[in-house]
């Protein structure tokens, strides 16, 4: 689950660069206004120009996550997330906060199992401020003893408060039960114990290893220039030797089919999870439609079945996701303890009916229709178009202009989309659920066994 930290931001004060830099190892243009560049170093840049905004939003993404870390380092990404906004050599945590209040930008980071991203929001002015302070948090964090002691209650405390979440809990659980014994299936966060064992010298070797040029990915969007973007990147990281190789392992132990949670709450919250399919699969976009379909949205067939013509729930949803090697498919929902068997038996009579027959002609229309339209509506400004540059680029090593991309999603057929669900929906799937059961958890039993 991404986890994200600090507060507003923006920049000033930083000097252009020269037009002059290091040679790129290769540069190449697309329809679109979208720019790549691969630096000699390894670090990759890539842009979309956007003549009419009036913001620039740049991202640093580093393709280093929870899975990347040992058993002993487990957190250490999320927490590297944390400390780099507490200050480099050259700024304080007050100073870079000062700096962004100042022009009245947005700073903010995430980490996710396979990435930690840092990005900003700032005038069109501040472009060149903005990639100097962006570039002086990833590249060069103080790692002062005291901030680390202190940001290390911060994330104790974040960790105790997602374990008081029951929608937090139960989704941990079903990753650890899908990937069991593997990173992917361990918690962003870390866990107390890890956390509390993490000192201040083993994460800044963790960030010494991890975060050189040939792991990052510098994303910007905006009114700006490619060029201007790569030649400022260059003079601020400058060369590094690469990365040691991450030695991700696939995940080989088969899922846990079931694990309940005893715990006095007034709902049962259930997740039903599956392995799925990479972020390489040519499947990627049926599975797309075929999550629209089933749990998406507001015209799903769980939510319409579950919600608007049964009441058993308040929430109902199905969500993909996808690794390099690895992926899920999960449905969520809660509801009160006597009806979680009629909750368990609609949905399974929901995905036997799609299972059977595929998707109707008014399904396809909608949720292309959904999907095509939400993507078009989510890129009107710099952030969403700096985010799927970088996104697209550290997990896939490419950029897919967006038209290629609707037309992909345009091209999907019901066969299609009944072909990946068969591919998911057929395999074995693990069941978790929390609530007051006190030994009454047949019909989670019984789901455990669906289709095995």
């Amino acid at each position: 689950m991404a986890v994200a930290v600090v507060a507003a931001a923006a920049v000033v004060g930083a000097e252009p660069v020269d037009e002059v830099s290091t040679p790129a190892a290769s540069d190449e243009r697309t329809p679109g206004g979208i720019g790549r560049t691969v630096c000699p170093s390894g670090l990759r840049v890539v842009t979309e120009h956007m003549p009419e905004a009036r913001s620039v939003s740049l991202g640093i993404y580093a393709a280093v996550g929870s899975r990347d870390e040992s058993d002993e380092l487990a957190g250490a990404s999320h927490f590297l997330e944390h400390l780099l906004f507490k200050g480099t050599e050259r700024r304080s945590a007050r100073q870079i906060a000062t700096e962004v209040d100042r022009v009245g930008g947005e700073i903010n980071a995430f980490t996710s199992r396979e990435l930690t991203a840092y990005y900003a929001r700032l005038p069109a002015s501040e472009l060149v401020a903005g990639l100097d302070l962006l570039a002086d948090v990833v590249s060069a964090p103080a790692f002062r003893p005291h901030e680390v002691d202190a940001e290390r209650e911060v994330i104790l405390e974040e960790i105790l408060m997602s374990e008081d979440d029951p929608d937090d809990v139960v989704g941990q659980a079903l990753s650890t039960a899908l990937f069991p014994d593997h990173p992917l299936g361990r918690d962003t966060l870390g866990t107390v114990d890890t956390v509390s064992a993490l000192g201040r010298d083993e994460i800044a070797a963790f960030h010494s290893d991890r975060y050189r040029p040939s792991t990052l990915v510098v994303a910007a969007a905006g009114a700006i220039d490619h060029d201007e973007v790569v030649a400022q990147v260059a003079a601020s990281f400058g060369d590094a030797p690469a990365a040691a190789a991450l030695g991700r392992a696939a995940p080989a132990e088969s899922p846990l089919p079931l694990e309940v949670l005893e715990r006095p709450t007034e709902q049962v919250h259930l997740a039903l999870g599956w392995r799925g399919i990479d972020a390489f699969d040519d499947d990627r976009y049926a599975l797309a439609v075929a999550n629209q379909i089933l749990g998406g949205g507001v015209a799903s067939r769980l939510f319409q079945e579950v919600r608007e013509e049964r009441g058993l729930a308040y929430s109902v949803y199905s969500s993909p996701a996808m690794y390099a090697d690895a992926g899920s498919f999960t449905i969520g929902s809660g509801t009160g303890p006597s009806r979680l068997a009629a909750l368990l038996a609609v949905i399974d009579e929901v995905l036997e009916g799609f299972l059977a027959d595929g998707p109707t002609d008014e399904e396809m229309e909608v949720a292309v229709g959904y999907l095509v339209g939400s993507t078009e509506l989510g890129l009107e400004d710099s952030a969403s178009r700096m985010g799927r540059l970088g996104g697209s680029e550290v997990v896939r090593g490419e950029v897919v202009p967006v038209d290629v991309q609707l037309d992909r999603i345009r091209a999907v057929t019901d066969d299609d989309v009944l072909r990946v669900a068969r591919r998911i929906l057929d395999r074995p799937r693990s069941v978790v659920a929390l609530g007051p059961f006190e030994g009454r958890d047949e019909p989670l039993v019984a789901a455990a066994a669906w289709r095995r």
